[in-house]
C-alpha cells in the first residue's frame, strides 16, 4: 500500500527531501502576487528575491491558493493520502484541497483521502506531517480512519506563536496604520501573536528588544499548554541567529523534548517578512 502525505507550501518542507519507501511527501505550491510579478512557492523560489520585490512594490501584495486539480493530482498517485492545509481562516487552500479530494475520488473511488485543516501554518504542519508518517509506520494496528482520527486529536493539541519585526506588508495591506508600524519599528518593538483554536490570528503581547521578546514567547507557550516533552519547530525568515537565540531561551525555560529550526519558504516569508519567527509546538 502506498501513502502520500500532502501539504501546501506553507509547511516549509520540500517534496524531494521527504520520500521514504512507500511513504511520499508532496508540497503543493501557493502563488505569491507582487505587483505585476507572480512567484510560485516551489523549490526554485528565491526568498531573498521575493522579499526584495515586496519591499520595492508600493501596492499591496497578495497570495493565491493552489488549484483543486493540483491537489487531485497529488491524491491520485497513492492508495492513501493524508493532507494538511494552512488555516482555512487565512486562505482558501483547505477548500481547494477538499475540491481536489472530490475530483480524485470521482476518478478513483477506491482511494482513501483525508484532508485536515491545520488551523495553523509552518511548524504545526511540519509536526502534523511527522506525526502522520510515524502513525503510518506503526502500520498493522491502525486502519486509515484511526490514523486520521489520531491526527485530528493531535492537531487540536498543537499551538502556534510568532513574532514580527517588519510591518511593511501589514501596512500595505491596510491591516496596520503606517504611523503605528513605523513607530513600532523605530522603537524596536516586536509584536507577539498566536493562533486561536479556530485558526484566527490574535495579538498576545508586545516586547522591546530580542531578550524580552523571547522571554515573552516562552511565557506565552507555557500559558497556552503543558509543554512537557513537546516538540517545537521554529521557522525563521532570513533570521537564523534570532532562531538560535529563541531556541536557547525555549530550552532554558521549558521542559520541551526538542527544538528544530527551518527556513521559511515563500508563503511564510510573505507573512512573517524579514526577521520574523514562527513557532509550532
Amino acid at each position: 500500500m502506498t501513502w502520500n502525505i500532502v501539504c501546501d507550501s506553507s509547511a516549509d518542507l520540500l517534496s524531494e527531501s521527504r520520500n521514504d519507501g512507500n511513504i511520499r511527501f508532496f508540497s503543493v505550491p501557493l502563488r505569491l502576487l507582487v505587483g505585476e510579478r507572480e512567484f510560485l512557492d516551489d523549490e526554485q523560489l528565491s526568498v531573498p528575491q521575493l522579499l526584495e520585490c515586496m519591499k520595492e512594490e508600493k501596492a499591496a501584495s497578495s497570495t493565491a491558493c493552489p488549484s483543486p486539480a493540483a491537489f487531485a493530482q497529488a491524491f491520485s498517485s497513492a492508495d492513501c493520502s493524508i493532507c494538511f492545509t494552512i488555516s482555512a481562516n487565512l486562505s482558501g487552500t483547505w477548500s481547494a484541497a477538499m475540491m481536489g479530494r472530490e475530483l480524485a475520488l470521482e476518478e478513483h473511488p477506491e482511494k482513501q483521502i483525508c484532508v485536515i485543516d491545520s488551523k495553523s501554518t509552518a511548524g504545526c504542519m511540519v509536526l502534523l506531517a511527522r506525526k502522520a508518517k510515524a502513525l503510518i509506520q506503526r502500520g498493522e494496528n491502525l486502519c486509515f480512519e484511526s490514523i486520521c482520527g489520531e491526527l485530528r486529536i493531535y492537531q487540536a493539541a498543537l499551538r502556534t506563536a510568532f513574532t514580527l519585526e517588519n510591518f511593511d506588508n501589514l501596512i500595505k495591506n491596510g491591516r496596520m496604520r503606517p504611523l503605528v508600524g513605523n513607530l513600532l519599528h523605530s522603537l524596536g518593538i516586536h509584536v507577539i501573536a498566536n493562533a486561536t483554536p479556530q485558526g484566527a490570528i490574535h495579538v498576545a503581547d508586545k516586547a522591546r528588544g530580542e531578550t524580552k521578546t523571547y522571554q515573552a514567547i516562552t511565557k506565552l507557550m507555557a500559558s497556552s499548554k503543558d509543554c512537557t516533552r513537546a516538540e517545537v519547530v521554529i521557522s525563521h525568515c532570513q533570521n537564523l541567529p534570532g532562531a538560535m537565540k529563541l531556541k536557547e531561551q525555549i530550552l532554558k525555560d521549558l521542559p520541551v523534548k526538542s527544538v528544530d529550526i527551518l527556513a521559511c519558504r515563500g508563503l511564510t516569508s510573505f507573512y512573517a517578512m524579514e526577521k520574523g519567527l514562527i513557532l509550532g509546538y
